[in-house]
């Protein structure tokens, strides 16, 4: 699986692609995060990517060109899906990530700053708009990060087991460890002795019963 991210900062993304699975993942080479910066597509010599937008308005707008040879060198020849992220666009589930696990080889994503890209970039790339959730950030930056999470843990291997995957087990949104008995400031905190019990099908039937609670 191959990301491909058009932003203007990606060393936003340092820390978190180079930590924990994800960060392990791209070691063995499971999946690949590549970034092309706008600037260095610009041939303004002062690598100015942004300009005022036309009807007036507040803050800048990215322009198109620049987005667009990103794009075409991520992609070359190669087939790939384009996502904007936008909160007007679809909500970004684990049903899509799931197949776009399965079915797709290269995904870009636009990493919008400011007032947001030129309209004329998602017309001419046909790309998909996708919202993250009900709510608006100052860049792509994250968005990219959820949904690259996201697909990236439903390829076999990257969590080490699939049965890892929550959706392919019976899962909790309660779970505990040792010790039996926590205390705590006097209190004590026990984990439930149906967990204790050894009986797997009244722990799945918990499990599912908690999960159902949430």
């Amino acid at each position: 699986m191959n990301f491909h991210v058009v932003t203007l900062f990606p060393e936003s993304f340092d820390s978190y692609i180079n930590a924990s699975i994800i960060g392990r993942a791209v070691r063995e080479k499971k999946i690949k995060v590549k970034f092309y910066n706008p600037r260095d597509f610009t041939a303004d010599k002062f690598q100015r990517v942004d300009r005022r937008p036309y009807g007036g308005g507040p803050g800048m707008v990215l322009e198109p060109e620049s987005i667009l040879k990103a794009v075409q060198k991520a992609l070359g020849k190669k087939k790939g899906v384009v996502y904007f992220f936008d909160t007007s666009g679809k909500q970004f589930t684990n049903i899509e990530a799931r197949s776009l696990a399965k079915k797709t080889k290269d995904i870009v994503f636009i990493c919008g700053h400011y007032e947001g890209v030129d309209a004329r970039v998602q017309k001419i790339l046909k790309a998909k708009k996708i919202s993250v959730g009900p709510y608006t950030l100052t860049g792509g930056e994250l968005p990219a990060m959820l949904v690259i999470d996201a697909v990236s843990r439903q390829i076999p291997g990257v969590l080490g087991k699939f049965e890892s995957v929550e959706e392919e087990r019976v899962a909790s949104a309660e779970v505990y460890t040792r010790p039996e008995i926590f205390v705590w400031k006097g209190k004590k905190y026990r984990v439930p002795k149906v967990l204790l019990s050894g009986n797997h099908a009244k722990i799945d039937e918990w499990k599912t019963r908690a999960r159902k609670n949430v």
